[in-house]
């Protein structure tokens, strides 16, 4: 795999640039972006590329967490966050272990299915408006736009 860095070296930075552009502008894991490019233009197996794109997200994924933790139009859940961690670790540990057995060519095919799937559930299913929990703090919300017209007179009062 070292052989794939000789003069090379600098394409995988501009991945690399890539890949945290899309993941910071549009919240998805990077993998959309490194697996497809590392098994199809520079020729990894998919283990090797989906265990690639796991290493390199962790640091990559920390940042853009804190920078979204920062923004002050971001409201996360530290509670939601650890639930999820915690049921990411397990999944991640039993994925590994079932990618482990499957051929290649089968985890790229389930790759590739899970993508055209999740692409065409998000362009055809209209967002869910956001229903209020009970004992939610509903100043928080932003869900209408107050115009506050004043004196306004049309031109034929004016005159």
């Amino acid at each position: 795999m070292i052989a794939q860095l000789a003069g090379y070296w600098w394409l995988f930075i501009i991945l690399g640039i890539f890949a945290g552009l899309v993941s910071g502008t549009l919240g998805l894991g990077a993998g959309v972006v490194f697996i497809p490019v590392l098994v199809l233009l520079w020729g990894f197996e998919q283990k090797s590329a989906q265990g690639t794109a796991l290493a390199v997200m962790v640091p990559m994924t920390l940042v853009g967490a804190f920078r979204y933790w920062k923004n002050p139009e971001t409201d996360m859940s530290l509670t939601i966050i650890l639930l999820i961690v915690v049921g990411a670790l397990a999944g991640v540990m039993a994925g590994t272990e079932l990618a482990s057995r499957l051929p290649n060519q089968v985890l790229r095919k389930v790759f590739a299915i899970f993508l055209v799937v999740a692409a065409v559930r998000m362009f055809i299913t209209s967002p869910r408006l956001k229903q209020p929990q009970p004992g939610t703090n509903l100043t928080k919300q932003n869900n209408a736009n107050v115009v506050d017209v004043g004196d306004v007179k049309n031109d034929s009062e004016q005159q």
